[in-house]
């Protein structure tokens, strides 16, 4: 297995990788919860947060959005449905990966959004 930290983004604070590659090239991410500073700011604001950080682990695993086969979402309200759909829809265009989005009372640091992805690495 190969253990992903992607260059720019700080390392997790717990005992976890930002992502990681099985040999059979299968890119597992963590979950992505928006940068720190971001707590207090709008759903969209957060969800542009997030996903800019996926495609730097992404990258840093050696795919991108266009490799991702399954995406998992939390939201902390179900309120916050239809804007993460306008934005998955923008970050994924034509791609449609597999997707559960999960309502959720409440996220770590009072975030609104956290997204967890798995993709597949060409050529393993």
């Amino acid at each position: 297995m190969e253990f992903v930290q992607a260059p720019g983004l700080p390392p997790p604070a717990g005992h976890y990788s930002q992502a990681v590659v099985t040999r059979g090239g299968m890119v597992y991410v963590s979950g992505v919860l928006p940068a720190r500073d971001l707590a207090d700011n709008a759903f969209d604001a957060q969800c542009a947060s997030v996903f800019a950080q996926c495609e730097q682990v992404l990258r840093a695993a050696g795919c991108g959005l266009d490799d991702v086969v399954q995406c998992t979402a939390y939201l902390a309200g179900v309120e916050h449905w239809p804007a993460f759909n306008t934005v998955y829809a923008g970050m994924f265009g034509d791609h449609r990966p597999a997707r559960a989005v999960v309502p959720v009372p409440a996220l770590h640091y009072g975030f609104l959004v956290e997204v967890q992805l798995v993709a597949e690495r060409a050529n393993g």
